[in-house]
């Protein structure tokens, strides 16, 4: 035995809490990320006034660990140091945002910074009331329809949007997405083929029902009535049909409409069709795409709403929060919006996940944990806290683990076990994360190149070239994942060259080393992926062919690798 390592965070919630500055501080001048700071910033003032505990968390936080990236907590746990990696800079870059995480909730500087944003957005918008992408861009319906929903949030939790300028804006905005969805029924009306019970429902035309809801107020002009019954019937008819973030928008905009009888159909098909698990809570299947409307962090953000306020389910919505924090755990999100949905969906939906103070309780080996024990000091807010044991203080029965939870909401934890051991008598180990390798010799036959196992009755000879296939199976997505594969000291890689690669439609960074070769992979998705390299048999003789090792270096506790195998070489 080594070491012996127990993590546990108590209340990861506030790990969204730590994500909002990058909504506040993204560097370019497009009308959704200006809309995103002032939202980020309206957020921001809200949570303070509604959970006042969070300042002294803040002031609790500083100069602590609890301000640092992923990335670059909990070294020694790591199979790499962050500074042998390609993501030193994000690492850094992640901290910095973090450390501004206290600057984000400063009162005097939020109502400057509020101001700014919303003159900056006031600027933006076009004579016909629409939002370019960018300054000197045409009009875009996406933006715009995604900005009047964000101002639906915003007024949603209590926001005041009441003043004249604010008022304004958004009358000029909706009245500019009402015109839009009339011109575009009656382009639909001209064309030769009309038929309105088809289906001409697009994704633009969920977001405007969606974004619209939120202002029933603000009446629709006379002319633009027509239109918008047809929208509204389009997307009662053929729902079904649409992504699951779009089905999400339609059940909230058709409910808000006054139709009860469609949003429930809606959410009893979402519930037939969800995944349920203990550790990942309720979700959906779905293939991440290009497009907005196939954003998974945003689309579980949206159906979270959905089963809220439609469905007033309130387990479901706690259990759906558990997948979006999940995401959190492995991944740092990198998009203003799915930050921005994501705390709302979190923070401000359901039951308050911030109010609770209470610690895991766990007990090693039949003996409890203290947390506050032997110079440990739970973080605030997040309650993480880790325990070390070494060498001779490791017993066989601490592999024995009860952890207890006292109040709702979840929490995760992590049991490392380091130790030494020779190479070929270690035993493969998984997590969500799994890795197999297998070597196979290339050879040149009639038939062309062949792959042949290698085994007893078909030893390798010097100058044989192998083909090593490594397999990694994930059930989720995750970034920042490194790769370790040793190889016997009888063999050389092929290539000698670091850089990046793209193989069996896998991204990665390779470097190769003198007992290894690593891969750094920024982005794993969820699936089986397998690619290959190439080794040449140098020496004779029986060598150790070493492990494969991988793991996510923004959540350590994710980590597998191989066994050991011995390689003859005649």
């Amino acid at each position: 035995h080594r070491k012996l390592t127990l993590e546990v965070t108590s209340n990861p919630a506030w790990y969204a809490v730590q994500a909002l500055p990058y909504i506040m501080e993204f560097p370019y001048e497009c009308s959704e990320q200006v809309f995103n700071r002032f939202y980020a910033n309206s957020l921001a003032a809200h949570i303070v006034r509604s959970n006042p505990k969070i300042e002294r968390i803040f002031s609790q936080w500083k100069g602590t660990d609890a301000l640092l990236s992923n990335l670059e907590k909990r070294e020694d746990l790591k199979s790499v140091l962050l500074q042998e990696t390609p993501w030193v800079l994000q690492g850094k870059d992640e901290s910095e945002r973090k450390r501004r995480v206290a600057l984000l909730f400063d009162l005097n500087g939020m109502a400057q910074a509020l101001d700014d944003a919303f003159r900056t957005l006031q600027k933006m918008q076009g004579s016909n009331g629409g939002f370019p992408w960018f300054p000197g861009m045409p009009e875009s319906r996406y933006i715009t329809q995604y900005i009047v929903a964000g101002m639906g949030h915003l007024r949603a939790l209590g926001v005041d949007l009441s003043r004249d300028r604010e008022l304004a804006l958004l009358r000029r905005a909706i009245e500019y997405c009402d015109r839009q969805m009339a011109e575009d029924y009656e382009r639909l009306k001209r064309s030769r083929d009309f038929n309105p019970a088809k289906d001409y429902l697009g994704e633009l035309a969920v977001q405007y029902l969606y974004a619209r809801s939120f202002f029933l107020a603000q009446e629709i002009a006379r002319e633009h009535r027509e239109a918008v019954e047809f929208w509204k019937r389009q997307a009662r008819e053929h729902w079904l049909g649409r992504s699951l973030m779009s089905q999400g928008m339609i059940a909230l905009a058709l409910r808000r409409f006054g139709d009860e009888a469609t949003p429930k159909g809606i959410i009893a098909s979402l519930r037939e069709r969800s995944l349920w698990s203990d550790e990942m809570g309720m979700y959906w299947k779905q293939n991440a795409g290009w497009f907005w409307y196939q954003a998974p962090i945003e689309t579980q953000a949206v159906l979270i709403e959905a089963f809220d306020e439609v469905a007033r389910d309130a387990k479901a919505v706690e259990e759906m929060k558990i997948w979006l924090l999940k995401q959190k755990q492995v991944q740092d999100w990198k998009t203003t919006i799915a930050t921005a949905d994501a705390v709302y969906a979190l923070l401000l939906r359901g039951r308050d996940p911030l109010a609770s103070e209470a610690l895991v309780e766990v007990v090693l080996g039949g003996v409890p944990v203290d947390p506050r024990g032997e110079g440990r000091k739970p973080e605030a807010g997040t309650g993480y806290y880790s325990a070390t044991w070494n060498g001779a203080e490791i017993k066989p029965e601490m592999g024995t683990v009860v952890v207890t939870k006292r109040d709702e909401g979840i929490a995760w934890g992590a049991l490392y076990w380091q130790y030494f051991e020779r190479l070929d008598r270690i035993t493969p180990a998984k997590s969500p994360l799994a890795v197999r390798k297998t070597l196979f010799r290339k050879s040149v036959t009639d038939e062309g190149e062949v792959l042949e196992p290698i085994s007893e009755g078909n030893p390798l000879h010097v100058g044989d070239i192998l083909t090593a296939r490594i397999e990694i199976r994930v059930d989720r997505d995750m970034e920042y994942i490194h790769l370790k594969d040793m190889r016997g000291a009888g063999f050389e890689p092929l290539n000698q060259l670091s850089g990046f690669k793209w193989r069996g439609g896998l991204g990665f960074y390779e470097a190769p080393k003198d007992a290894s070769v690593n891969f750094f992979i920024h982005w794993l998705p969820k699936g089986v992926h397998v690619f290959e390299y190439f080794i040449r048999v140098t020496h004779r003789g029986v060598f150790s062919n070493g492990i494969t090792t991988i793991q996510s270096m923004y959540a350590p506790e994710f980590a597998a690798h191989t066994e050991g195998f011995v390689v003859k070489v005649r």
